[in-house]
């Protein structure tokens, strides 16, 4: 049960997330944030550990990674992390699908890291750019047309997307829908193929569907159920001067035990003592997924398209050194030009066997954040 009374006992700082004076802040909390929360301060780094057993953390630079449509126009995605709410793939195409898609479990949104081109849906044409992710409700029939290739993480839920409760700032923050991109109604014209094949997506299985004319033929669409592209550059980033925030401040989208949340440039700390870093944490109620999409942190460049796993329950966060230089450079440094995806689970992530074959044997300096 939550409790307006909270205890303090032994050495704490006066103020949450600063001050610290040699400690090492480390929260034990509930529902990702945002819920009963214990700020213990250890002597100690609580992420310098060895693991054995099945329960341990994922590193992976995707770039090395090679999904079937990455050379195969008639490829597909490579599976990365799966529960039963979600999965998460990787699509690297450059050519155009000689098939098109139906995903029949879920929601799909595709946030695209590299690349150009478009989805032809039964909405309209939707182009897409880095940094913009493309919204395609469950059951819409679509193809990628990529004009180069696509460096595309793929996030599929079983349950619809939904954007977060407007709250106290209102439904123009953290951005303002106005700015998604909405498709016009176009009809596809044929290319003299005899059929079009059309790929369910189901369970991690396919079932193909073939159409004697182009399944994208919707003279017009009306209703509030579509698809839609919108990039993270039009994302407002909420910020304080005197407290380091929880990533839950700055959620997307979310499904059933689905959270979507975003790091990206802004502002530092400004007010003295104050931790500019995330904290310590091992959130025993949620799996967190980090995609790294690029910039830097206090003079260190971020390894863009590494993906990154902490499961529920072991500790995690930046180490000492990036930490120490955080505070060494309060006085320099005034942005953290930081762009991370951040995908939270409540059922525990089950990484692919091609996952775990290319998991690298140490974490990038910086760690997961």
């Amino acid at each position: 049960m939550e409790s307006f009374i909270q205890l303090r006992k032994g050495t704490t700082p006066r103020k949450i997330h600063r001050d610290l004076d040699g400690l090492k802040d480390d929260e034990l909390g509930r529902y990702g944030f945002t819920g009963r929360t214990a700020h213990m301060y250890r002597r100690n780094d609580p992420t310098a550990f060895r693991t054995e057993g099945p329960l341990q953390g994922v590193d992976v630079q995707t770039t090395g990674l090679r999904p079937t449509d990455q050379d195969d126009p008639s490829g597909e995605p490579l599976l990365l992390f799966s529960n039963d709410d979600c999965r998460i793939s990787l699509s690297r195409r450059a050519e155009t699908a000689p098939f098109h898609t139906r995903n029949v479990d879920g929601d799909e949104l595709h946030f695209v890291h590299e690349g150009h081109g478009e989805f032809e849906t039964e909405f309209g044409r939707l182009s897409y750019r880095p940094g913009d992710y493309v919204y395609i409700p469950k059951g819409t029939t679509y193809r990628q047309v990529p004009d180069d290739r696509a460096h595309i993480l793929l996030i599929e839920a079983t349950e619809e997307f939904r954007v977060p409760e407007a709250g106290v700032l209102g439904r123009y923050f953290p951005y303002d829908p106005s700015l998604v991109v909405i498709p016009e109604a176009e009809v596809f014209e044929e290319d003299g193929r005899e059929e079009y094949e059309v790929r369910l997506r189901h369970s991690g299985q396919q079932t193909s569907l073939f159409y004697g004319f182009n399944p994208l033929d919707v003279e017009g669409w009306k209703g509030d159920n579509f698809a839609f592209t919108f990039n993270i550059e039009d994302h407002d980033v909420i910020t304080s001067d005197s407290v380091h925030l929880p990533p839950t401040v700055h959620l997307f989208m979310q499904a059933t035990g689905v959270y979507i949340m975003h790091f990206l440039p802004r502002p530092v700390e400004g007010v003295a003592g104050v931790e500019r870093v995330p904290w310590y944490h091992r959130n025993v109620d949620l799996d967190e997924v980090a995609f790294y999409h690029g910039g830097s942190v206090f003079g260190v460049d971020m390894p863009a398209g590494l993906i990154s796993h902490a499961p529920q329950g072991i500790h995690h966060g930046l180490p000492e050194r990036p930490r120490e230089r955080a505070r060494r450079r309060f006085d320099v440094d005034e942005r953290v030009e930081w762009k991370i995806i951040a995908i939270d689970t409540r059922r525990r992530l089950v990484p692919s066997e091609a996952m775990l074959a290319a998991t690298q044997t140490e974490a990038p300096e910086g760690g997961q954040v």
